[in-house]
């Protein structure tokens, strides 16, 4: 592990960074790594069952990004984390933080374009990313559908602010898809209700009113973008217009609806990263 962190906006030490993150870090030591980043409103726990089929011959390390999960709230710093390149931080610093470098990243939702920003600050971590439900922008603009509305946005987050567990016991079953498995929209549900509602408003603000189109064709390090084919918060075209702008991209369509892919059939994830590494 390394004794201090190469970092943009500080010098933590590593022991600090994996506090904060709630870094851990399972399988044999010089194993090929493999990051799991966890996206909006949860945390590396959704990971579980799909990490437990790695740990015999990987190196797996997860973490939570700082006001998710069991990261250290005290560090969150709304100029920080006003857009993505916080996060990107974030990952950077936890991979310093761990001696980890040519990482297979497998990231959901927000953390695709969050992965691939970090691997444009630091290329020679990053041996592939693995994209489970990604978007570049979620908001309409002209000529393109992102799937919402800056005024769906707006009325998110004000439904944050007026009843957090009202809204996520709504969003829940909308955005997992699949009413054979309530227990996944109920595990969800509670993740969104125990994020910290400063935390919750902030972060959707700083994911849905997200622009990372412009930075697309710069990403060369090789991703493998995995789309479900039934996704409210990432519509199925999301992926076609990745693949055709990220140079060295492949799309793999998934037979399967909702956006926790990871979560309701995490055998499916398993086997498409073991085809990509």
């Amino acid at each position: 592990m390394s004794g201090v962190v190469r970092a943009d906006a500080s010098a933590l030490t590593a022991s600090e960074v994996i506090r904060r993150n709630a870094v851990t870090v399972r399988g044999p030591e010089g194993a090929p790594a493999l990051v799991f980043a966890h996206g909006y409103g949860t945390n590396q726990t959704t990971w579980a069952r799909v990490a437990d089929a790695f740990v015999a011959d990987h190196r797996v390390i997860l973490f939570d990004y700082v006001g998710s999960g069991d990261s250290d709230l005290a560090a969150y710093d709304e100029r920080r984390y006003d857009s993505y390149d916080g996060y990107a931080t974030d990952l950077i610093e936890v991979l310093d933080a761990v001696g980890a470098e040519q990482v297979t990243l497998v990231a959901h939702s927000a953390s695709g374009m969050i992965g691939a920003l970090a691997s444009l600050r630091r290329p020679e971590l990053f041996a592939r990313i693995v994209m489970v439900c990604p978007s570049p922008r979620y908001v309409d603009d002209d000529g393109y559908v992102g799937g919402f509305s800056r005024a769906d946005v707006l009325g998110l987050i004000d439904a944050i602010d007026a009843n957090q567990p009202s809204w996520a016991a709504s969003l829940a079953p909308a955005v997992t898809a699949r009413d054979d498995r309530p227990e996944v929209a109920d595990r969800v549900r509670q993740l969104f209700a125990a994020t910290p509602q400063r935390v919750a408003k902030h972060f959707a603000r700083v994911v849905f009113l997200s622009d990372v189109r412009s930075r697309l064709p710069e990403i060369h390090v090789p991703c493998v973008i995995l789309q479900s084919s039934g996704d409210i918060i990432c519509p199925p075209h999301i992926g076609a217009y990745l693949r055709d702008r990220i140079p060295n991209a492949t799309l793999v369509p998934l037979n399967s609806s909702g956006h926790f892919v990871h979560l309701t059939e995490p055998e499916l994830i398993v086997d498409q990263i073991r085809a990509a590494l």
